[in-house]
């Protein structure tokens, strides 16, 4: 290692620090304060550490880790896009190339390639990682959601269905949690919290 290559490593981290100030629409669980992209990111991967014998194949866990905790860093740049939004442009795939570009780049090559590799990877969504991992991601604002009393369902008027297409992605990671999310669904009807189209 040489000083040049910890001197990109250290912009590298002062650079996500900005993590932290992006603020996503939906709420910590059992609160009125919303989550940050930092937060959203660390719980992800604790979740895909706890959950992780429930993914459909065997997924080595380091790297679907990897990617959650990297997933969300090009919204330094890109912004978050809320998921349920249904009048917003979901395709900002080029804008998040560039930022993945521009701030895995103030890393050292190799590990800059490395990071660019892991959030294309998670982007695709193709490897058993990649599934597992965007399985986690889709389920987090189901739980926070529920605990939440409807949450952004109710705050932006997002029914069932458009909740289930947003989220039926969860299966292709773990079957079990989807049956878990579709339950979750079942008694968040019964309860008004999710509303029938």
């Amino acid at each position: 290692m040489n000083l040049t290559d910890l001197s990109r490593q250290m912009a590298f981290i002062h650079e996500i620090d900005k993590l932290k100030y992006i603020q996503r629409k939906t709420r910590l669980f059992n609160s009125m304060r919303h989550e940050n992209d930092a937060e959203h990111s660390w719980h992800l991967a604790m979740m895909a550490l706890v959950l992780s014998e429930h993914a459909n194949e065997k997924v080595d866990i380091l790297k679907v880790v990897k990617m959650l905790l990297i997933h969300d860093i090009v919204e330094i740049d890109s912004g978050d896009v809320f998921l349920y939004d249904q009048n917003a442009n979901h395709d900002n795939r080029v804008e998040e190339q560039e930022a993945a570009k521009r701030i895995f780049g103030l890393l050292p090559d190799q590990q800059a390639e490395e990071f660019i590799s892991l959030w294309e990877e998670f982007e695709a969504g193709i490897s058993a990682e990649s599934k597992f991992a965007k399985s986690i991601d889709r389920l987090e604002p189901v739980l926070q959601n529920v605990s939440n009393e409807g949450g952004t369902w109710s705050e932006f008027d997002v029914k069932y269905d458009t909740v289930f297409q947003k989220t039926v992605k969860i299966k292709e990671g773990s079957q079990v949690l989807w049956d878990h999310t579709t339950n979750l669904f079942e008694e968040s009807i019964t309860r008004g919290i999710l509303k029938k189209n």
